[in-house]
C-alpha cells in the first residue's frame, strides 16, 4: 500500500460477490456516480493488474458486478444502469451524486482509508440479456474458451477433424460439436463444494463453471446445462432449457413457477417446484430436435435426437427417465417451458433466492460430490443428540440399500472409507476438507452460530 492511495471497495448485497481495488486518495473525493463508471463499468482492469492494484480475483468479481450494474445490448456493449438500483456507504443510503465516506480500516498494522460501497438490487427486476450476457462474457475470455472447445474436439476426434468441425459448426457438422462439448461437460464433477473454497461463488454462471471445469472442479445440473449453453450460443446452435422433475408429470405449471418467482415465498410449493429440481437442454440442429442431458450426478447421460427427443417431450403420453436414487428409482419428467422462466430461475440463483449455496447441498439434497463410486454429504449439527439422530438415518439408508457408509463426528476422512476415498479421489478430498470452513460460516449466518459438522461417505460403485 502506498501512501496517497485509498482502498475502494464494492459488495453486492445480493450475490455476496466483493472486490478491492486500489486507486489514488484524489479520486475518493469523487461522487459516486464517477466511481461507478470509472471503477466499474469501464474498469481499466488489464492495467490495474499489471500495476498491483488489483488481485485477479477481484478483477473476476469486478467484471462480474458489470453485468449485474449494467443493461446490455446483443453484441454484449454495456449500456445504462439498471433501474432501481441503490446503494449504501457502510450503513447509510448514498444517492449517485453523493460523495461516500472514507473509514480508516488497520491493514498489516496500518491505518488505510477505506471507501466501503454496498450494492442493494433487492427491488431489482429481472433485466439480463442473455444473448449479449453470453457475448460479453466469450469475448473477454476469447482465447480460454476457445481452447478449451478445440482441446475437447482434439481429444475426441484428432486435431485435423477438430478444425473441420469448428469451420462446419453451424451447418451439419454442428451434431459433432454438440456431442462432444456435451459429453466433455458430463465427464466434469458433479459437486458443490466449489461453492466452499476458491471464490466461493454461490451459483455459477455458464462461464464461470466452464472456468471451474477448466481448474479441475465441475458443477450441478443447473450450471452445467448453463455452461453447455454458453458455448454451443458462441457456435451459433439453437437451442432452449427445459425443466425435469422427479414425478412431475403433468403440465408445467407456469404461472405458479413465474409467481415463486417474484413471491419467493417457497412455503407449499414442492408440487411445483419438483417441475424445476432439474434442467437440460433441447436443440435444433438442422431442423431435428435434440434433447441433451450432460449432468452428470445420478441422471444418465442423454443425446436423443428425432423421436426419442419427441417421446421424452410428448404431450399426451410423454415418457420418464428412470433415475436411480439412493434407495429406489425415480421417474424423471422433462417439460419444455417458455423461456423467460428458467432464465429467470437462473438469475435468480445467483442471490435472490437467499443461501443458494447450502439450499443446493442440503434442501436439494446434493451433498458436496457426487459420482459412480461415492456420495459426500456433511452432516452440520448443534449437539451430540441431534448429531446421532442423524447418523442413525444415514445408516439406515445405507443398510436399507446394501451401501457402505461412514460417518465422522468430525469434518475429517478419517475412517477406512474416508481413507480409500481419499485416495480414490486426492484431489476432491482436499477440497471437500478445505470447503469446511466456509460452510460451518454460511450455516452459522444462515441459522445462528453454534454448528459443527460431520462428513457421511457413502461407497456407490460394486
Amino acid at each position: 500500500m502506498q501512501s496517497g492511495d485509498l482502498i475502494l471497495q464494492f459488495s453486492d448485497l445480493v450475490s455476496t460477490r466483493k472486490c478491492a481495488l486500489r486507486i489514488d486518495a484524489g479520486e475518493g473525493s469523487r461522487p459516486l456516480r464517477y466511481l461507478l463508471d470509472k471503477y466499474v463499468k469501464h474498469a481499466p482492469v488489464d492495467r490495474m493488474l499489471r500495476e498491483g492494484r488489483i488481485t485477479p480475483d477481484s478483477g473476476s468479481t469486478l467484471y462480474a458486478l458489470q453485468d449485474l450494474l449494467y443493461l446490455c445490448s446483443d453484441s454484449g456493449r454495456l449500456l445504462d444502469m439498471v433501474p432501481e438500483m441503490t446503494f449504501k456507504d457502510l450503513d447509510r443510503h448514498i444517492g449517485l451524486d453523493g460523495i461516500p465516506a472514507r473509514h480508516p480500516v488497520l491493514i498489516g498494522g496500518q491505518a488505510v482509508p477505506v471507501v466501503d460501497i454496498t450494492i442493494d438490487r433487492t427491488n431489482g427486476a429481472y433485466h439480463r440479456n442473455w444473448p449479449g450476457f453470453h457475448a460479453r462474457k466469450w469475448q473477454r475470455d476469447d482465447a480460454k474458451y476457445s481452447a478449451f472447445v478445440h482441446r475437447t474436439l482434439t481429444d475426441r476426434f484428432g486435431p485435423s477433424e477438430a478444425g473441420r468441425i469448428l469451420e462446419g459448426a453451424s451447418s451439419g457438422l454442428g451434431l459433432k460439436l454438440l456431442e462432444a462439448l456435451a459429453q466433455r461437460v458430463w465427464n466434469a464433477h458433479f459437486e458443490n463444494y466449489s461453492r466452499f473454497v476458491g471464490r466461493k461463488l454461490v451459483y455459477k454462471s455458464g462461464d464461470e463453471t466452464i472456468d471451474n471445469i477448466i481448474e479441475g472442479a465441475g458443477a450441478i445440473c443447473s450450471e452445467k446445462v448453463q455452461a453447455l449453453k454458453f458455448l454451443t450460443d458462441h457456435y451459433g446452435l439453437e437451442s432452449e432449457y427445459l425443466f425435469a422433475g422427479p414425478n412431475a408429470s403433468g403440465a408445467l405449471p407456469a404461472e405458479k413457477l413465474r409467481e415463486l418467482l417474484v413471491t419467493f415465498d417457497f412455503r407449499f410449493s414442492r408440487r411445483y417446484t419438483r417441475f424445476w429440481q432439474h434442467t437440460a437442454l433441447l436443440y435444433d440442429i438442422g431442423g431435428e430436435p435434440v434433447l441433451v442431458d450432460a449432468t452428470n450426478g445420478n441422471i444418465p447421460f442423454l443425446f436423443l435426437r428425432g423421436p426419442e427427443a419427441e417421446r421424452l417431450l410428448g404431450y399426451d403420453d410423454k415418457a420418464p427417465v428412470k433415475v436411480k436414487m439412493i434407495e429406489a428409482e425415480e421417474d424423471f419428467y422433462y417439460h419444455r417451458a417458455p423461456q423467460d422462466i428458467p432464465e429467470n430461475f437462473f438469475f435468480a440463483l445467483e442471490g435472490w433466492m437467499p443461501y443458494t449455496d447450502l439450499m443446493q447441498v442440503f434442501d436439494n439434497e446434493l451433498g458436496l460430490y457426487l459420482s459412480s463410486d461415492y456420495y459426500v454429504i456433511p452432516i452440520p449439527y448443534r449437539s451430540e443428540q441431534e448429531f446421532g439422530r442423524v447418523r442413525r438415518e444415514y445408516e439406515a439408508v445405507s443398510r436399507r440399500a446394501g451401501l457402505e457408509c461412514s460417518v465422522t463426528e468430525r469434518w475429517d476422512l478419517d475412517s477406512p472409507l474416508g481413507v480409500g476415498f481419499s485416495q480414490a479421489e486426492p484431489v476432491v478430498s482436499q477440497r471437500i476438507l478445505e470447503a469446511g470452513e466456509h460452510l460451518l460460516a454460511r450455516l452459522d449466518e444462515c441459522d445462528g452460530p453454534g454448528h459443527e459438522a460431520g462428513l457421511v461417505i457413502m461407497k456407490l460403485g460394486s
